[in-house]
């Protein structure tokens, strides 16, 4: 029997590391654990929330991602626990009782909600999917990391797919109105859900994306820029998720005073995206932190 090795690799949010596996962790699906008491069926996830610092744990085939509390850094704690996962692995354990899911099937509801962006629906969920907000452009890029992506691309009528915490944004190409085929994604997506079909064999990294993909980088949460991240997030991004999109921050220029953000899902090429950029991110950001704002300006991701 292969020997199990776990690797580490960083994700774009800094409190939210991935542990990858060179063998198979479970044999389809994903699983979500907020605290030990939701870890029941996954005696890995429950040896993992004894660790004081772990916040969440991810699960899908061939990864394992841990959100920690900021009560350390990773750098102080990764080989500790990347050696921890290996060794309980290898030790034969078991990573997830799939059984004890399989005899109860998962109520999953999706709902479909307009989005200011009339070519962006958005599909809510009754659960948390990813960690991670990423976005596909085309389906060649769904297809290097996300099988519910690559999927939901074999409709003629997708142009881009945004998934997020627990929604998932359709941008369409204008052959079709979403009233003559909203029913019929809804449907799509609830039942690969409940068939527990892969969301991602892996999430995408800059040397994964493609040529066209914009790479939004690590901020360190320090300064100014740590300061306009935490009111993005605190702020905006709840609004706009609201909407089915996303505002990720990319730059501060500090001689010039002006941030950039990056626009996805429905905020992306959204015709009020504008209104929403010079009305409420930069006022707020202004009012907020005064004389350090002259403007945000926006990418389309």
């Amino acid at each position: 029997m292969q020997e199990t090795k776990i690797t580490i690799q960083n994700s774009t949010n800094d409190t939210i590391l991935k542990f990858n596996s060179n063998s198979t962790l479970i044999n389809a699906g994903s699983y979500e654990y907020a605290n030990i008491d939701e870890a029941k069926n996954s005696p890995l996830a429950q040896q993992l929330f004894y660790l004081p610092f772990v916040k969440k744990v991810f699960i899908t085939p061939n990864f394992i991602a841990i959100q920690r509390y900021d009560i350390v850094a990773w750098s102080d704690v990764q080989e500790e626990v990347r050696e921890q996962i290996e060794h309980f692995i290898n030790e034969g354990n078991l990573v997830v009782n799939e059984e004890t899911n399989a005899s109860k099937k998962e109520a999953i509801e999706v709902y479909a909600e307009v989005t200011p962006n009339p070519s962006v629906m958005k599909f809510g969920l009754n659960k948390v999917i990813t960690q991670t907000d990423v976005e596909y452009k085309n389906i060649e890029e769904a297809s290097k990391s996300s099988p519910l992506a690559q999927a939901i691309f074999s409709f003629p009528f997708v142009k881009e797919v945004f998934i997020s915490d627990n929604y998932i944004s359709i941008t369409k190409y204008n052959m079709v109105d979403w009233n003559e085929i909203f029913a019929e994604v809804r449907s799509f997506i609830r039942e690969y859900l409940v068939a527990k079909k892969p969301i991602f064999t892996d999430l995408p990294t800059p040397e994964t994306s493609s040529k066209n993909s914009i790479e939004i980088p690590e901020v360190k949460l320090d300064g100014i820029a740590g300061e306009i991240v935490a009111i993005l997030d605190e702020y905006i991004k709840p609004a706009v998720a609201g909407d089915g999109g996303n505002i990720a921050f990319r730059s501060y220029d500090a001689s010039n005073k002006i941030v950039s953000v990056v626009l996805q899902g429905a905020c992306s090429g959204c015709p009020s995206s504008t209104a929403t950029l010079k009305n409420g991110i930069e006022n707020l950001l202004k009012e907020m932190l005064p004389n350090q704002i002259n403007g945000v300006v926006a990418i389309n991701g």
